[in-house]
Protein backbone atom coordinates (compact mmCIF):
# COMPACT_ATOMS: atom_id res chain seq x y z
CA UNK A 1 0.00 0.00 0.00
CA UNK A 2 1.82 3.38 -0.97
CA UNK A 3 1.92 5.93 1.74
CA UNK A 4 3.27 8.58 -0.15
CA UNK A 5 2.65 9.38 -3.68
CA UNK A 6 5.12 12.21 -4.92
CA UNK A 7 4.40 13.63 -8.58
CA UNK A 8 7.40 15.33 -10.16
CA UNK A 9 6.98 18.41 -11.98
CA UNK A 10 8.62 22.45 -11.87
CA UNK A 11 6.91 24.59 -9.64
CA UNK A 12 4.73 28.37 -10.51
CA UNK A 13 2.14 29.19 -13.47
CA UNK A 14 5.04 29.48 -16.22
CA UNK A 15 5.51 25.74 -16.36
CA UNK A 16 2.27 24.22 -15.17
CA UNK A 17 0.92 22.81 -18.68
CA UNK A 18 4.28 21.88 -19.67
CA UNK A 19 5.09 18.13 -20.27
CA UNK A 20 7.32 17.24 -18.00
CA UNK A 21 4.31 18.70 -15.28
CA UNK A 22 2.80 15.25 -16.11
CA UNK A 23 3.34 14.34 -12.30
CA UNK A 24 1.55 17.28 -10.96
CA UNK A 25 -0.94 16.99 -12.96
CA UNK A 26 -2.31 13.59 -11.49
CA UNK A 27 -1.56 14.11 -8.73
CA UNK A 28 -3.87 17.30 -9.05
CA UNK A 29 -6.69 14.82 -10.12
CA UNK A 30 -5.94 12.54 -7.65
CA UNK A 31 -6.63 15.36 -4.62
CA UNK A 32 -9.86 15.82 -6.04
CA UNK A 33 -11.04 12.54 -6.63
CA UNK A 34 -10.04 11.29 -2.93
CA UNK A 35 -10.92 14.87 -1.49
CA UNK A 36 -6.89 15.76 -0.41
CA UNK A 37 -6.49 19.66 0.29
CA UNK A 38 -3.35 20.99 -0.97
CA UNK A 39 -1.43 22.87 1.48
CA UNK A 40 2.05 24.50 1.43
CA UNK A 41 4.30 22.98 3.69
CA UNK A 42 8.10 24.81 3.85
CA UNK A 43 9.44 21.94 6.49
CA UNK A 44 8.75 19.03 3.20
CA UNK A 45 9.66 21.77 0.61
CA UNK A 46 5.87 21.20 -1.15
CA UNK A 47 2.22 21.27 -1.13
CA UNK A 48 1.52 18.36 0.92
CA UNK A 49 -2.25 17.25 0.92
CA UNK A 50 -3.68 13.98 3.21
CA UNK A 51 -5.98 11.61 1.47
CA UNK A 52 -7.56 7.69 2.56
CA UNK A 53 -6.59 5.17 0.32
CA UNK A 54 -8.87 2.35 1.42
CA UNK A 55 -8.78 2.66 5.08
CA UNK A 56 -4.91 3.76 5.30
CA UNK A 57 -3.39 7.65 5.15
CA UNK A 58 -1.56 8.62 2.26
CA UNK A 59 0.57 11.75 1.84
CA UNK A 60 0.15 13.55 -1.76
CA UNK A 61 3.42 15.67 -2.17
CA UNK A 62 4.20 18.17 -5.18
CA UNK A 63 7.81 19.24 -4.57
CA UNK A 64 8.60 23.21 -4.52
CA UNK A 65 11.69 22.35 -5.49
CA UNK A 66 12.90 22.22 -9.22
CA UNK A 67 12.78 18.75 -11.21
CA UNK A 68 16.23 18.21 -10.62
CA UNK A 69 16.15 18.96 -6.64
CA UNK A 70 13.08 16.38 -6.09
CA UNK A 71 15.02 14.46 -3.22
CA UNK A 72 14.55 16.63 -1.35
CA UNK A 73 11.28 16.92 -0.78
CA UNK A 74 10.80 13.17 -0.71
CA UNK A 75 13.54 12.73 1.69
CA UNK A 76 12.21 15.15 4.34
CA UNK A 77 8.44 14.21 4.26
CA UNK A 78 9.31 10.15 3.69
CA UNK A 79 12.22 10.68 7.19
CA UNK A 80 9.63 12.56 9.27
CA UNK A 81 6.69 10.29 8.74
CA UNK A 82 9.03 6.85 8.87
CA UNK A 83 7.57 6.01 4.81
CA UNK A 84 9.94 3.33 3.94
CA UNK A 85 10.84 3.73 -0.64
CA UNK A 86 8.76 0.68 -0.80
CA UNK A 87 5.54 2.36 0.09
CA UNK A 88 6.29 5.41 -2.36
CA UNK A 89 4.80 6.03 -5.86
CA UNK A 90 6.86 8.68 -7.79
CA UNK A 91 4.98 9.81 -10.83
CA UNK A 92 6.94 11.44 -13.14
CA UNK A 93 7.14 12.02 -17.49
CA UNK A 94 8.44 9.26 -19.68
CA UNK A 95 9.93 10.66 -22.90
CA UNK A 96 10.09 6.67 -24.11
CA UNK A 97 6.53 6.66 -24.01
CA UNK A 98 3.91 7.53 -26.20
CA UNK A 99 1.14 9.90 -25.18
CA UNK A 100 -1.81 7.77 -24.17
CA UNK A 101 0.83 5.17 -22.76
CA UNK A 102 1.12 4.76 -18.62
CA UNK A 103 3.63 1.91 -17.48
CA UNK A 104 3.93 0.74 -13.87
CA UNK A 105 7.05 -0.33 -12.35
CA UNK A 106 8.63 -1.50 -9.61
CA UNK A 107 12.95 -0.33 -9.49
CA UNK A 108 15.51 -0.46 -12.21
CA UNK A 109 16.98 2.27 -13.91
CA UNK A 110 16.73 5.95 -14.00
CA UNK A 111 16.24 6.59 -17.66
CA UNK A 112 17.88 9.94 -17.11
CA UNK A 113 15.24 11.39 -15.24
CA UNK A 114 16.49 14.43 -13.28
CA UNK A 115 14.10 14.06 -10.73
CA UNK A 116 14.72 10.20 -10.54
CA UNK A 117 18.00 10.45 -10.30
CA UNK A 118 17.99 13.59 -7.41
CA UNK A 119 15.16 11.24 -5.36
CA UNK A 120 17.04 7.81 -5.50
CA UNK A 121 20.42 10.08 -4.41
CA UNK A 122 18.90 11.22 -1.53
CA UNK A 123 17.17 8.03 -0.55
CA UNK A 124 20.15 5.71 -1.27
CA UNK A 125 17.64 3.59 -3.49
CA UNK A 126 16.29 2.79 -6.61
CA UNK A 127 13.79 0.70 -5.16
CA UNK A 128 10.30 2.89 -5.30
CA UNK A 129 7.58 2.04 -7.46
CA UNK A 130 6.95 4.98 -10.16
CA UNK A 131 4.20 5.96 -12.67
CA UNK A 132 5.63 6.79 -15.96
CA UNK A 133 3.68 8.63 -18.29
CA UNK A 134 3.98 8.89 -21.87
CA UNK A 135 4.54 12.23 -23.29
CA UNK A 136 6.40 11.12 -26.59
CA UNK A 137 10.09 12.29 -27.77
CA UNK A 138 10.82 15.02 -30.00
CA UNK A 139 12.40 12.85 -32.51
CA UNK A 140 8.82 11.41 -33.29
CA UNK A 141 7.04 14.57 -33.35
CA UNK A 142 6.91 17.96 -35.67
CA UNK A 143 8.49 19.84 -32.79
CA UNK A 144 11.38 17.40 -33.32
CA UNK A 145 12.04 17.89 -36.55
CA UNK A 146 12.64 21.30 -36.62
CA UNK A 147 15.64 20.71 -34.23
CA UNK A 148 13.40 20.83 -30.55
CA UNK A 149 16.30 19.22 -27.71
CA UNK A 150 14.34 17.20 -25.00
CA UNK A 151 14.67 19.82 -22.62
CA UNK A 152 12.88 22.45 -24.67
CA UNK A 153 10.68 19.68 -25.66
CA UNK A 154 9.77 19.07 -21.79
CA UNK A 155 9.73 22.06 -20.96
CA UNK A 156 6.58 22.98 -23.57
CA UNK A 157 2.83 22.64 -23.41
CA UNK A 158 1.68 19.49 -25.41
CA UNK A 159 -0.45 19.53 -28.74
CA UNK A 160 -3.99 19.53 -28.10
CA UNK A 161 -3.98 15.55 -29.32
CA UNK A 162 -1.54 14.75 -27.19
CA UNK A 163 -2.66 16.08 -24.15
CA UNK A 164 -5.89 13.68 -24.89
CA UNK A 165 -4.06 11.05 -24.61
CA UNK A 166 -1.71 11.97 -21.52
CA UNK A 167 -5.18 12.57 -20.17
CA UNK A 168 -6.84 9.93 -21.12
CA UNK A 169 -3.86 7.42 -19.77
CA UNK A 170 -3.93 9.29 -16.28
CA UNK A 171 -8.09 8.62 -16.53
CA UNK A 172 -7.08 5.18 -16.95
CA UNK A 173 -4.68 5.33 -14.22
CA UNK A 174 -6.94 6.71 -11.75
CA UNK A 175 -9.50 4.04 -12.73
CA UNK A 176 -6.89 1.07 -10.83
CA UNK A 177 -6.83 3.44 -7.96
CA UNK A 178 -9.32 1.20 -6.26
CA UNK A 179 -7.04 -2.01 -6.56
CA UNK A 180 -4.16 0.18 -5.56
CA UNK A 181 -5.79 0.82 -2.64
CA UNK A 182 -6.40 -2.83 -1.96
CA UNK A 183 -2.96 -3.71 -2.79
CA UNK A 184 -3.98 -5.78 -5.80
CA UNK A 185 -0.69 -4.31 -8.10
CA UNK A 186 -0.43 -7.05 -9.91
CA UNK A 187 -4.01 -6.76 -11.22
CA UNK A 188 -3.60 -2.70 -11.42
CA UNK A 189 -0.44 -3.34 -13.30
CA UNK A 190 -2.31 -5.54 -16.19
CA UNK A 191 -5.45 -3.57 -16.06
CA UNK A 192 -3.39 -0.24 -16.39
CA UNK A 193 -1.11 -1.53 -19.31
CA UNK A 194 -4.00 -3.52 -21.52
CA UNK A 195 -5.74 -0.35 -21.45
CA UNK A 196 -3.15 1.85 -22.41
Amino acid sequence: MFKLIVGLGNPGTKHEKDRHNAGFLLLDEIARLYQGNWQDDPKFFGQIAKIKLGSEDAYLLKPSTFMNRSGQAVAALSRFHKINPDAMLIVHDELDLKPGVARLKWAGGLGGHNGLKDISAHLNTNDYWRLRLGIGHPRDSEEGKRNLDVADYVLKKPRLEEQIDIDRAMSCFLKVMPLISKNDMSTATMELHSNT
